[in-house]
């Protein structure tokens, strides 16, 4: 991490530990007190652009190149959309298949952010070091054993992966009617192992947090206190019963009281979610369309929500399996009651999932029906429009699809897990600033690392995250001379760079600069 400091302008470029780029820019007043921070992405995918007039059949395999740390979430949800495309209903093995697939999938990518990108910050310390805040000083503090079983988890999620999916990392396995391919029962105990164990290494972890973070007084206090904390509403996908369910479900909204404010089905979700853009960033904004947009604020009165680990569990009413349920009721008891509204708590959210993705691993490789070779039904309609929903590990992830008669695109639409998150991410940076940056104050290096632990706790992926073009693509090319001396200055610019005027600060626009030297 680089941090800069101008005039009223505090810049953390990168930030660090999370998935894709950004910055961080800090303004301060006159006075010295932050009076606004601005979370900027300063990159561009475009993939809702680029899929049009492609065959749909190829957004399974094309979509899940939009990033390498989640490709799987948005494989099964570009599968979905072609059922529902191609109005053709799995067979239930495949539908088994594919949530074992994804069960696999979620306990090894929560276990990649929890061990790689979140637990450095409690386990070596929020202000420790930077050298020291990575797996290595895990490593240190903890033993080489932790270490060893951290990797072997790892290992053997993407060695299932490939045996089901076909790839470690870009599957290629998803048909709209179903899977490409099923398991054999050789595959199916060998998968029913590794579940086992994967039991106990979210066990494991569950108690390492508990050891680590809930009986360390400091730590307690930084999850609990007022730093980082928001009341919003939260967006989860339950299943018949209010759980928690990863790969089908419908989706429900409760309010920042915990009340029901809305449950539907995933085809309906543009009568629930609108999505605004904003020029000074290249990610849109989603929020509650009954509620209203108020802007980058909290409460009842704002349609601001949030989509991650704690949103899930606040938006359920339980866990489907018995060992995360425990926990889960443990969670609300240590908490304080429903809903959650303390942003790190999600780390000890991440970690119940971890375990229901585990347990329901098990489930799913135990029934007997999932070496079934019944494994797809082909489609046999004319392809219209079609929307597919699964929960990723940062949130809920919808795809949206409208083909010709041909089954040609004809648009597209993605919401990540990250953009439904968009909002409050600005937000609890905003916040964390505001709460750690003040007047006479020496602006730490660890300082700033307590301030980017507000979007750590969203693991957000801003590589998945960034379709929305605001306008045109700014750009700054500089023309300097053999001795570094500025020639020439060209810019294009989505918005003219604001100035801080007093107290009141605009954001800055994203942009790409160009450096030629002569």
């Amino acid at each position: 991490m680089t941090m800069a400091t101008q005039n009223r302008r505090i810049s953390i470029d990168p930030i660090t530990r999370l998935e894709g780029h950004g910055k961080i820019d800090i303004f301060l007043d006159d006075e010295g007190e932050v009076a606004n921070a601005y979370l900027q992405i300063p990159e561009l995918r475009g993939f809702e652009r680029f899929c049009l007039g492609r065959p749909a059949e190829d957004m399974p395999n094309l979509t899940n190149r939009i990033c390498g740390v989640c490709p799987e979430a948005h494989h099964m949800a570009a599968s979905k959309a072609l059922d529902a495309l191609f109005h053709v209903d799995p067979p239930p093995a495949a539908k088994k298949l594919r949530e074992l697939f994804y069960s696999i999938f979620f306990a090894t990518d929560h276990t990649t952010h929890f061990y790689a990108l979140a637990a450095p910050d409690f386990v070596v310390g929020p202000t420790a070091p930077v050298a020291e805040r990575n797996l290595l000083g895990i490593v240190a503090k903890v033993g080489l054993e932790v270490a060893g079983q951290v990797l072997k988890m790892r290992r053997v999620g993407h060695e299932l992966l490939q045996m089901m999916g076909g790839r470690r990392v870009h599957p290629n396995w998803g048909l709209p009617g179903g899977v490409s391919r099923g398991i054999t029962e050789e595959q199916r105990a060998e998968i029913e192992r590794a579940g086992r164990e994967a039991i106990e290494f979210a066990k494991f972890s569950l108690q390492l947090f508990d050891d680590v973070v809930l009986k360390n007084s400091d730590y307690a206090q930084l999850v609990l206190g007022d730093t980082y904390f928001h009341r919003t509403y939260n967006m989860g996908t339950v299943d018949a019963n209010n759980c928690v369910n990863f790969y089908d479900g419908r989706i429900r909204v409760v309010g920042p009281d915990g009340k029901e404010h809305a449950k539907y089905e995933a085809r309906d979700y543009r009568e629930y979610i609108a999505e605004r853009v904003e020029s000074w960033s290249y990610l849109k904004f989603p929020y509650l369309k009954k509620v209203g947009w108020r802007g980058l604020v909290d409460g009842v009165d704002s349609g601001v929500y949030k989509a991650t680990p704690l949103s899930r569990l606040n938006a359920a009413d339980g866990m489907a399996t018995p060992l995360a349920q425990a926990q889960y009721v443990r969670f609300y008891e240590v908490l304080g009651g429903k809903p959650v509204h303390h942003t790190l708590a999600t780390h000890w959210a991440r970690l119940i999932e971890l375990l229901y993705a585990a347990e329901r691993w098990v489930e799913l490789a135990a029934d007997p029906e999932i070496t079934s070779r019944e494994y797809r039904v082909l489609p046999t309609q004319t392809p219209t429009e079609g929307v597919g929903c699964v929960e990723a590990p940062r949130g809920t992830l919808t795809h949206h699809y409208t083909t010709d008669s041909r089954g040609i695109l004809t648009a597209v639409n993605l919401i990540v897990g990250t953009t439904n998150n968009n909002t409050p991410i600005s937000m609890s940076v905003k916040r964390a600033a505001q709460s750690l940056i003040h007047k006479g104050e020496v602006v730490t290096e660890g300082l700033l690392n307590m301030v980017e632990m507000a979007f750590r706790a969203y693991d957000p992926c801003f590589g998945c995250a960034t379709h929305s073009l605001p306008g045109q693509m700014p750009l700054e090319v500089i023309v300097r001379d053999a001795r570094g001396r500025v020639l020439h200055r060209l810019s294009r610019e989505v918005d003219e760079p604001a100035l801080i005027r007093g107290s009141l600060v605009a954001p800055p626009s994203p942009s790409t600069t160009t450096v030629v030297n002569l």
